[in-house]
């Protein structure tokens, strides 16, 4: 892989990829995803609730929320796929940063749901001040998927 840190004035691209497990089965790892009044409890990144623009979780809509980790900024997303409980994606923008972000729920043979998700990550810059963004991208991600699964867990054995 190329170094991203590199000083350059290019557009560059960055894949992160993330797996989980929950006992939950995709159902109910579903519902509890899909319920973004949830996501302040996973993560201490939200300065805002989510809003939406246009109907929950339907291609097209828009979901906004301000972070104030790892800087404050107003993200905006854009649902391009979303077909429960299997899988939603969507793009996102942020401080000049755009990400197309999946997250896909699968049976597991074992039971419970393996929760994937993937980012392509863009921007000019992705080590901005030495930071590599794919970094603090992958341990957001597994704090926020670590969260989300312990209650997806928590949730299933109560079932």
């Amino acid at each position: 892989m190329p170094d991203l840190c590199a000083t350059n004035s290019r557009s560059e691209i960055a894949r992160i990829d993330y797996i989980v497990y929950t006992k939950a089965p995709c159902d109910l790892a579903w519902k509890i995803f899909s319920d973004w009044k949830r996501w302040q409890s996973f993560s201490n990144v939200y300065g805002s609730p989510v809003e939406w623009k246009g109907s929950p979780w339907t291609p097209g809509s828009r979901m906004q929320f301000d972070i104030v980790y790892p800087v404050r900024a107003r993200l905006d997303r854009v649902i391009t796929v979303c077909t429960p409980p299997r899988c939603v994606a969507w793009i996102n923008h942020v401080r000049g940063y755009t990400m197309e972000q999946w997250v896909l729920f699968d049976p597991f043979a074992g039971g419970g749901t393996r929760i994937t998700t993937w980012i392509e990550l863009t921007g000019a810059e992705l080590c901005p001040q030495g930071h590599d963004s794919r970094i603090v991208v992958k341990g957001m991600l597994e704090k926020w998927f670590s969260n989300f699964c312990a209650e997806c867990d928590r949730i299933a054995v109560t079932i």
